[in-house]
């Protein structure tokens, strides 16, 4: 079919390039003119893995084309998709502001009938707004259906998830409409849910929502396992293994972040409100993750005195691994609050830099390498689980003032640890303190050494 998409953002992109793949004819709309030529010549304006590749493949075979300009973009259209931004407003709604001016210029350009399909996250009743906008603003020169379908892509494996879903949520009040859609995406292979408009809109806020609340949950009980001697770990492991449970979304750390779960979680309690509905239980997966995003701040503070003149690595600034987006990023939190406190910072990100320069502190030392970024500092945060961080030697902290080690992502196994000379810290495990070399006189040890020793566990 030839279809339209109205943003280039992660979904956006990802959704015209992959649509492309499996035949389809594809314009991507975006008022950036600058980006639009840029994608013209295969170069993505995102980090995603194998989209590059993907975007050039099919540009080449004439399957997908990019433009600034709606008219031209929507000409020969039969299907739309909206796939803009709905960032967060300062009370925790979706803004819709992008997705009213995608509504408007559908409504101002197209001739024929046509399908639009909301691929970005809306609150519920958005899908019905859109079409009475658009059906009001055409005055019934062509037939507008709206249907959602929701994405569920994760940053770094989009295109993946993309090809082997596990579901493709498809809602409408207008069953020939829902085929076309269902038919679009008939060769991808994936499982359809066909459901009521209202019903997928909700799905995505549900979805998210509960996963967000599986973190902060396994969040919480890391922190009590600190402080009873357990390991995290374990814990996960024993409850991943009740299949009413799941493996996933039970890894320790310092909280979620990105584009997603923080605005669809507050976006969720907006929702709840506007019905007077108090969603008490996400509030507390909201707070939980506010709180957890500090915590290496604490454990930091209760290994020395001050932070004042301390030199401290940052390893990892992106939200997550094999991304280059700081949307809401714990680094971010970490190193504003490392500053105040009086701290040298020096990062290291093998993607994210030059976006993170954009939002950091002009002080910040960005290095080029693992080595370059512990060298000669009193502690490491790890902040992004990267494989060049996981894969490391542990030996490349031997370089460090005093191998201070707090890994926010658990990175490597504790029996690992325990053959290296450093101090290291993690997320709901016993912490590993091995003598070194080094002079640690006037070193504040922390109050976890204490619990280890309470608890007759062996600290090296």
């Amino acid at each position: 079919m030839k279809i339209s998409v109205i943003g280039t953002g992660y979904v956006g992109l990802v959704t015209g390039a992959t649509l492309a793949d499996i035949g389809h004819e594809v314009m991507c709309v975006d008022v950036d003119v600058q980006k639009v030529e840029q994608m013209k010549q295969a170069i993505s304006p995102i980090y995603e893995p194998g989209l590059g590749d993907l975007m050039a493949r099919n540009i080449a075979a004439k399957r997908l084309n990019f433009t600034s300009d709606p008219q031209s973009g929507f000409k020969e259209a039969e299907v739309i998709y909206i796939a803009v931004g709905t960032p967060e407003n300062e009370d925790g709604s979706a803004n819709l502001t992008y997705i009213e001016q995608a509504a408007k210029d559908i409504a101002d350009h197209i001739e024929n009938d046509i399908v639009i399909v909301v691929k970005s996250t809306v609150p519920v009743g958005t899908n019905h707004k859109i079409k009475q906008l658009v059906e009001a603003a055409v005055k019934g020169r062509a037939r507008i259906a709206v249907v959602s379908n929701p994405e569920f892509l994760k940053e770094g494996s989009a295109i993946q998830d993309t090809f082997y879903g596990d579901r493709i949520v498809i809602g409408s009040d207008d069953e020939p409409s829902a085929r076309i859609v269902e038919a679009i995406n008939e060769p991808f292979g994936v499982p359809v849910f066909h459901t009521d408009t209202r019903s997928a809109e909700m799905i995505k806020y549900a979805s998210n929502a509960f996963l967000a609340t599986k973190i902060s949950f396994i969040n919480e009980i890391s922190n009590i396992c600190e402080l009873v001697g357990a390991n995290v770990e374990n814990v996960a492991a024993g409850m991943g293994m009740d299949s009413r449970i799941g493996h996933q979304f039970l890894k320790a750390g310092i909280g979620y972040g990105g584009s997603c779960f923080p605005k669809d979680t507050e976006a969720l309690i907006q929702i709840a409100g506007n019905v007077n509905y108090e969603f008490e239980l996400l509030k507390g997966v909201v707070n939980v993750n506010r709180k957890q995003q500090l915590l290496l701040i604490e454990k930091l503070n209760a290994c020395v005195d001050s932070l004042a003149g301390k030199r401290v690595a940052v390893l990892g600034l992106a939200f997550k691994p094999k991304t280059d987006d700081m949307r809401q990023a714990a680094s971010l939190l970490i190193i504003e609050e490392l500053l105040k406190q009086g701290a040298e910072v020096v990062t290291f990100d093998p993607v994210a830099t030059e976006k993170a320069k954009a939002l950091l502190n002009p002080s910040i030392v960005y290095a080029n390498s693992l080595e370059a970024a512990v060298e000669g500092s009193d502690a490491a945060l790890i902040v992004t689980e990267w494989d060049e961080i996981k894969n490391a030697d542990l030996n490349v902290f031997a370089g460090m003032k005093r191998p201070l080690v707090i890994d926010g992502r658990n990175c490597f196994g504790l029996e690992m640890v325990k053959s290296h000379a450093i101090e290291y810290h993690s997320i709901g495990r016993p912490a590993i303190f091995n003598a070194t070399n080094k002079d640690f006189s006037g070193v504040k040890w922390s109050p976890e050494a204490e619990r280890l020793v309470h608890w007759g566990l062996n600290t090296n």
